[in-house]
């Protein structure tokens, strides 16, 4: 079965995104008055998004987009850390700010945002070429520290309020406790990227890490998107 996803990973990872972003348009009319419909949007610009992305796969030279050898977009790398690496932070920084009541949290998340979005737009221009052949681990890793952060406002929060006597109950609860444990399962590869990059008809990535590395990946989404899923069919709507 582990073989069979494995070699069927993309194709898999398409569909969970897909089916969670379908989930929640399903029962949209239960969440249309709480920040949950911002999330639902997400789903789906992530789930087109990450589609788009295996233009890279057609990059070949038998490919359809062989035309693209040589230029600077014939990798992903660049489309995975525009709408991944920063504009999933970036969005889940609004969710949060959205969702906290804390005036000091949601302000310190405003703030965490605004530095991380121009430190982002400096950080790639200032390596501009790198930006179109390899993944920034500096982005990475203090996307993957704003994401700590909010969730952890945002359990201390519950902790403190009557919201802990339901917290089972919120999907707030699920996508904070879900996004938490993925960015902490997958930020470590994050350190191991220099061992996985590609050029064109060549083979430049170690293929014992690739292989855990796409594991570690199958795993991690399986468990996110059927959370998600499972929490828009099951949860109620918090309104304010």
């Amino acid at each position: 079965m582990v073989e069979f996803l494995l070699s069927h990973y993309s194709l898999f990872t398409h569909i969970l995104e897909f089916l969670a972003a379908f989930t929640g348009f399903l029962f949209y009319k239960k969440y249309k008055n709480t920040p949950v419909k911002y999330f639902i949007w997400f789903l789906l610009v992530v789930a087109i998004c990450d589609f788009l992305g295996i233009y890279a796969y057609q990059v070949r030279p038998d490919g359809a987009l062989s035309f693209l050898i040589g230029t600077k977009i014939q990798k992903n790398i660049w489309w995975s850390t525009l709408y991944w690496s920063v504009g999933a932070i970036l969005f889940y920084a609004f969710y949060f700010f959205k969702i906290l009541k804390n005036s000091l949290f949601k302000k310190a998340t405003k703030v965490l945002a605004i530095v991380f979005f121009v430190f982002s737009i400096f950080y790639i221009g200032f390596y501009w070429e790198n930006f179109f052949n390899q993944f920034f681990k500096l982005i990475k890793l203090l996307g993957a520290i704003i994401i700590f952060i909010c969730t952890i406002f945002y359990f201390i929060e519950t902790l403190t309020g009557d919201k802990i006597l339901v917290f089972y109950k919120s999907i707030n609860f699920y996508i904070s406790a879900t996004i938490f444990i993925w960015w902490l399962v997958i930020t470590p590869l994050t350190f191991y990227d220099i061992y996985y990059f590609y050029e064109i008809g060549k083979a430049h990535y170690d293929q014992n890490f690739a292989m855990i590395r796409k594991q570690i990946y199958l795993f991690a989404n399986i468990f996110m998107y059927l959370t998600f899923t499972f929490a828009l069919i099951w949860c109620k709507p918090e309104n304010d």
